[in-house]
């Protein structure tokens, strides 16, 4: 654990703290020289632009378990991974990210993710009902919007289905063929063989894009051999969120299992909070963390600190701290009086979270 202390088990009043002093010092990280020079690199390599549509699972850190700098995946959150393009507001994110993509001459992939435990399917996705088979199928009909939206293969928007194995954090890439390749499998792949395997799956994608997946495949297969030769406890992999994250702007918080984080992107935005506060309070009358209550770390990002933008943010992070403490607070009576806030805006820019009084 960080700083040596167990996350999952420390007082939820310390808790708060902690994230505050995590937030500081990972945008001290984040905005460090070497990191900024990491990212740079990166981009310089791999020009096209990433977004992850995810679950609400903090399992599922892509810059960790596929070894890319922070800042090169933009994600958004949704129970089970759940979207509609058509909601004017995910629209408008997601179309918001495609223009400004396009206006520095990059093409853009799209992760669908969906997730899944080898071992046990009780420590699979909640949002589907631990269901692997309706998580994979959704996939394929939201790959579908995408393209009825932004245009068939070859188009600059190019969506890739991919699947994340939380035990070993093992990526699955599905093809346009039907062909899959599971990561899982391929100890001993050299980048050449990756590159083969992709463009195998992926035949009618741009060069340039396949060139720029390629390092979240490589970086996958480093990471599935780490975790083998740490021989992770099992119940790392188990759910033991204390936190719920309600809003944008969490990249920085990349702890295994602590968080479950809720985006703005449900028409019924009180179902995902709804279903986090459940979760948290079964695992706290399940002695899996302590009884002392829950965290609701509620954020929205700005990139400009003049004009509008930080107001902005403000009041959107303000009505959504009130509404996210109303919904547990009314449909999870148990944590009624037990919510240690924490509201806040975020610098797209340096990651640091900076306080707002409600």
């Amino acid at each position: 654990m960080p700083n040596g202390f167990d996350l999952h088990t420390m007082p939820i009043a310390q808790l708060r703290s902690w994230l505050l002093e995590h937030n500081r010092q990972q945008s001290e990280i984040f905005c460090e020289p070497d990191t900024k020079g990491l990212r740079m690199q990166h981009r310089g390599m791999h020009p096209t632009e990433f977004m992850a549509l995810k679950c609400m699972d903090g399992r599922l850190n892509l810059p960790l378990i596929a070894q890319i700098p922070l800042g090169i995946v933009q994600p958004l959150r949704g129970l089970g991974g759940k979207f509609d393009l058509g909601w004017p507001y995910l629209g408008e994110v997601v179309t918001d990210w495609v223009r400004y993509s396009m206006g520095k001459g990059r093409d853009c992939i799209i992760l669908v993710t969906y997730h899944w435990s080898r071992g046990d399917k009780h420590r699979g996705c909640r949002g589907f009902g631990n269901d692997e088979e309706a998580a994979r199928a959704y996939t394929v009909e939201f790959t579908a919007q995408v393209e009825r939206m932004y245009g068939k293969r070859h188009a600059t928007v190019y969506p890739v289905r991919l699947g994340v194995e939380t035990d070993e954090d093992a990526l699955v890439f599905h093809g346009v063929n039907g062909k899959v390749l599971d990561l899982s499998k391929a100890d001993g792949y050299t980048e050449t063989d990756l590159r083969v395997a992709l463009a195998d799956l992926f035949p009618d994608m741009k060069q340039r894009m396949l060139e720029d997946l390629l390092p979240l495949a490589v970086g996958n297969v480093r990471h599935i051999a780490e975790v083998r030769k740490s021989n992770r406890p099992i119940e790392e992999a188990e759910h033991r969120e204390r936190i719920i994250g309600a809003g944008r702007g969490f990249d920085w918080l990349h702890i295994l299992n602590l968080a479950f984080l809720v985006g703005p992107f449900d028409p019924d935005l009180a179902k995902p909070i709804r279903t986090a506060a459940k979760l948290i309070a079964d695992n706290l009358t399940a002695g899996r963390v302590p009884d002392d209550g829950i965290v609701l770390l509620t954020c929205a990002p700005y990139r400009e600190e003049a004009g509008y933008d930080v107001p902005r943010a403000t009041e959107k992070v303000t009505m959504l701290s009130r509404f996210a403490l109303s919904v547990i607070e009314d449909e999870v009576p148990d944590l009624k009086g037990r919510v240690h806030l924490i509201t806040g805006v975020v610098n797209q820019h340096t990651r640091k979270l900076d306080e707002v009084s409600l």
